[in-house]
């Protein structure tokens, strides 16, 4: 499978320009992140070659929009301090993620439930 990685280090070699198979990294991803009130204001983009253990990108702060490089080790959980604000920008793993954001959905649907049941037996 080939695909381009576009944009996600052009001060160090430009990979909008080469094509690499997804069998030459350990780890890719390009997320949105969120702010402390929740909101997605921030971004995330790096990539672990397959012989490297060092992360590599860049990130957009989501709380104070600063632009930074990323140049690390790679460990999991995955997180950078923004070199501005000090702000600490996880990257969870997809599968935590999306349980997360599951459970906040079906505890926001039981609430509307209860408000409902409540609004009924008030009429009642």
């Amino acid at each position: 499978m080939q695909c381009k990685l576009r944009n996600l280090r052009s001060d160090t070699q430009d990979f909008s320009q080469q094509e690499y198979t997804m069998s030459q990294f350990k780890f890719v991803s390009n997320r949105s992140v969120k702010n402390e009130k929740g909101e997605e204001t921030g971004k995330i983009k790096i990539f672990v070659k397959a012989d490297s253990n060092k992360a590599e990108g860049d990130y957009k702060c989501p709380e104070c929009l600063n632009e930074g490089k990323i140049n690390q080790e790679f460990s999991r959980p995955f997180s950078v301090i923004c070199q501005k604000c000090n702000f600490k920008i996880n990257l969870p793993k997809l599968k935590e993620e999306m349980k997360k954001e599951k459970n906040a959905e079906k505890k926001k649907r039981q609430a509307e439930i209860m408000e409902q049941a409540k609004k009924l037996a008030e009429q009642g």
